[in-house]
């Protein structure tokens, strides 16, 4: 399933005329220039493995950096890292619900999608446990 452009935003999107907030994404540059230096160290963690992911339908992840934070997408978002005061949120959503300690707030249910939230306070804690979610967030993505 190819990505859907917004023609007014440029944004990318699962889904034709998929409802969003109509504001342009940001330059990756553009968006590590403010925030805090933690933050780009954790972000190529999770990028480095992200990055070596594609579909058997051909489709890969689609880094989308916007002012709250970095969306991670396939055909839909499927993870984020969000900048809090002392750590960075990831955020990944699964077909099953994990129970984990390192899980750092209530998951959170939404129709056959569970949403977990780690704090990440440095590249270090991206490992093989985190990077195998973030596999498993992926491929039931763009596998349906």
């Amino acid at each position: 399933m190819a990505r859907w452009t917004c023609r007014d935003c440029g944004r990318q999107f699962g889904r034709a005329n998929q409802g969003h907030e109509c504001a342009p994404a940001m330059t990756l540059d553009a968006y590590f220039s403010t925030g805090p230096q933690r933050e780009r160290p954790i972000f190529d963690a999770v990028w480095s493995h992200l990055s070596t992911l594609q579909s058997d339908s051909g489709v890969d992840v689609y880094v989308e950096p916007v002012s709250v934070g970095i969306f991670f997408k396939g055909h839909g978002r499927f993870a984020e890292l969000r900048p809090m005061t002392r750590w960075v949120a990831l955020t990944f959503n699964l077909r099953r619900k994990l129970n984990s300690e390192r899980l750092s707030r209530k998951v959170l249910t939404h129709g056959r999608r569970h949403y977990h939230v780690i704090n990440v306070t440095s590249p270090a804690q991206v490992d093989d446990e985190v990077r195998e979610w973030l596999t498993e967030a992926f491929f039931s993505d763009v596998d349906g």
